[in-house]
């Protein structure tokens, strides 16, 4: 089912329900957040699968995005974190008033994991997985990735001024940006919410602090992303949440690689997919339980 909401600034993103079949219990909901550069669709079928398993799970695009794009991307202007605390949060309230009474819980995949703790409602969440989540800092990437970091970053910032946007798919690469959200990823600072400014600051990091759910924060060992010390700097951000932050090995998968983007094909329908389903449920993770 296709959804429209409405963002408390007044602009429109849509998304796309997942329900729960009939003959299958229900047991909650789940709200699945993209990567940047990334349309929903990317996750659609994990999103079948948690229905069928008897999760409602809804996707969508932010703002600039796909199904949200809006139109020309030329003078919109959209940053990171308002896909945090208006796009996600939006979401998570529309979630949380149709539940039911029962749980609603978050996968958030890249920034989508990191995003989440900038929503106000999602101090009501009921658990966060997170898989190569980061804000992208360039100091947590290895030599050799932070040098493609910054060779990225002097692709995009003489373009900006120019085309008015990003002009991604032009380029061969993933999904057009707004100027906002590719200078937040080229200019990859230490601290997030320094491209917010005064009580925006203050509100978001309230957001970030009033997180108590708990992250498992996942990434295959070989994501350049999402380094061991990015996984902790994001999960750093909500510090009244439990988290744990865990490496996965692409081995455990029958793989030589993973990356940033693998773990949500459906060739790991039986494998990755189904830990993140028992870890959804309650129980523990894999062969480190949660505590």
């Amino acid at each position: 089912m296709e959804l429209t909401f409405t963002c408390d600034d007044g602009r429109e993103i849509h998304g796309t329900l997942f329900e729960v079949p009939c003959s299958v219990e229900h047991r909650g909901t789940v709200v699945i957040g993209s990567a940047t550069a990334v349309t929903a669709g990317y996750y659609h079928r994990y999103a079948a699968f948690l229905a069928a398993a008897g999760y409602t799970a809804l996707t969508f695009d932010y703002r600039g995005i796909g199904d949200s794009r809006g139109g020309s991307l030329r003078g919109q202007k959209v940053r990171w974190y308002q896909w945090g605390s208006l796009d996600i949060d939006t979401v998570l309230d529309w979630a949380l008033s149709h539940s039911g009474g029962k749980p609603v819980h978050y996968v958030g995949h890249s920034f989508g994991g990191f995003g989440v703790g900038l929503a106000a409602n999602a101090a009501r969440l009921g658990r966060i997985l997170t898989v190569g989540a980061q804000h992208a800092y360039w100091r947590d990437l290895t030599l050799r990735h932070q040098l493609g970091h910054w060779g990225r970053a002097a692709l995009m910032l003489p373009l900006l001024p120019t085309v008015g946007y990003f002009p991604a798919k032009r380029l061969g690469l993933m999904e057009d940006l707004p100027v906002g959200v590719a200078l937040d990823w080229a200019r990859s600072r230490k601290d997030f919410t320094t491209a917010a400014r005064g009580s925006q600051r203050v509100s978001l990091r309230a957001h970030q602090a009033a997180v108590t759910a708990p992250i498992l924060a996942l990434a295959p060992d070989d994501d350049s992303y999402a380094t061991i010390p990015a996984m902790e700097r994001a999960v750093a951000y909500t510090p009244n949440s439990p988290s744990r932050v865990i490496h996965l090995h692409p081995s455990d998968y029958g793989e030589t690689s993973l990356g940033h983007f693998a773990l949500f094909h459906s060739r790991y329908r039986h494998t990755f997919w189904e830990q993140t389903l028992g870890w959804l449920n309650g129980d523990g993770w894999g062969h480190h339980p949660w505590e």
